[in-house]
């Protein structure tokens, strides 16, 4: 894509809160642009993320409510609930462990022990927890002594990974917006809704946090509201 195609698209999307009713969004949107937000940076490799397609009539209804009846989730034509799941990392780190083992003969010794040590050992290190919080004052007390004499990555608690997670999480989400607005049609990201009943709609488990819930549809003149403003470039943007 040349950088006006690009740059036309990233001005074309908006956060549209309103979708035409007569004009349906073909189910191969929706797949092409999940299977796009897959591909997206995240934290290494780890991908703790799910992503909720809700295209059912009465579930978008059920939904709707629980995000306390924006017209953006009411006149949406699919629904897609991105969801951090923080609590499957001894499976994701058991994956890449796999794919890694499943590469030896493709790679060099150097770089499949590598490989190896940084999901068996160190994501274990980034992500483990106890009750009584231990891991966490060991990742304290490794970025305090560590960091003294060079600069280290400064991880401890819950709170570190939880970021960690939502930020790639995020990643994803923005790719699908992207894709959708690249496809001809708009999305709303939305924020305001009640994370518990939509958590236990989902059958989500306590450890699954929903980053946000992207509505889908044909925009119309009227779900747009106003002109788009920013800061200036001068007042966000910092040359060092």
């Amino acid at each position: 894509m040349f950088s006006s195609e690009f740059d036309q698209l990233v001005h074309q999307r908006r956060s549209n809160r309103n979708f035409d009713p007569q004009i349906e969004v073909p189910n191969e949107v929706i797949q092409r642009s999940l299977e796009r937000a897959i591909l997206s940076p995240n934290s290494s490799n780890m991908q703790l993320w799910e992503f909720y397609w809700v295209k059912d009539e009465e579930k978008i209804k059920e939904l709707a409510n629980y995000c306390l009846g924006q017209s953006a989730a009411k006149t949406a034509k699919h629904l897609v609930i991105f969801v951090g799941r923080q609590d499957l990392w001894k499976v994701r780190a058991k994956h890449n462990l796999e794919q890694i083992q499943n590469q030896k003969n493709n790679t060099t010794p150097k770089r499949l022990k590598r490989g190896l040590q940084y999901y068996g050992k160190l994501m274990p290190l980034l992500y483990s927890q106890d009750p009584i919080g231990i891991m966490t004052l060991v990742r304290k007390s490794l970025s305090f002594f560590m960091g003294i004499s060079k600069p280290f990555m400064r991880l401890s608690g819950k709170a570190d990974q939880r970021v960690m997670v939502q930020k790639s999480c995020a990643l994803a989400a923005q790719t699908f917006m992207l894709s959708i607005t690249a496809e001809g049609f708009d999305t709303c990201p939305m924020e305001g809704f009640d994370k518990n009943r939509v958590k236990k709609m989902l059958n989500l488990p306590a450890g699954a946090e929903i980053n946000m819930i992207i509505a889908v549809g044909k925009g119309t003149a009227e779900g747009v509201y106003g002109e788009r403003y920013r800061l200036p470039y001068e007042e966000v943007v910092f040359e060092v």
